[in-house]
């Protein structure tokens, strides 16, 4: 886990803009995972894939990916767990529901609006996550308690129990 926390304040965060009012800051503590070596090899994956350009119904680094093809990408490369293909599918998967604010690293976290999931990624800790976010962009480490991801968090996924 010490190398997962150097690679986390490696990554910094981005310079702070000016914005709307945030929806209130997300306290969240760290649970242990399960099987922390487990945990590990998915974050490792996961973090190994930053950069990586965004496609819609990409599911491999060569070709890119989305947010659901890289969350199944990982966790069947480091895990060797199959992961529904598509956000809603794995929003149904039968999977422990842990509170937002006693996340494990490792867990999936879900955002959408109005009772429509429509995103997922990949807890590490520390209040982060890695997902690949849009059209343009590539796979990234974001904060949940970032405005837009804090106002659309609808809950999370533990699959490595």
């Amino acid at each position: 886990m010490l190398l997962l926390a150097a690679l986390l304040a490696a990554c910094g965060s981005s310079p702070r803009r000016a914005q709307a009012p945030a929806a209130p800051a997300l306290k969240v503590v760290d649970v242990a995972p399960a099987d922390p070596l487990l945990a590990n090899e998915v974050l490792m994956r996961a973090l190994g894939l930053v950069g990586t350009p965004y496609r819609w119904g990409g599911n491999t680094p060569d070709g890119g990916f989305d947010c659901s093809g890289l969350v199944g990408y990982v966790f069947l490369d480091a895990a060797r767990i199959y992961l529904p293909r598509t956000t809603r599918d794995i929003a149904r998967f039968d999977a422990s529901k842990p509170p937002r604010d006693r996340l494990a690293p490792g867990d999936l976290v879900l955002f959408g609006d109005k009772g429509a999931i429509f995103h997922v990624g990949i807890y590490v800790g520390d209040g982060r996550f890695v997902h690949a976010p849009s059209t343009g962009g590539t796979v990234r480490l974001d904060r949940l308690d970032g405005p837009y991801w804090s106002r659309h968090y609808t809950g999370a996924r533990r699959i490595l129990d």
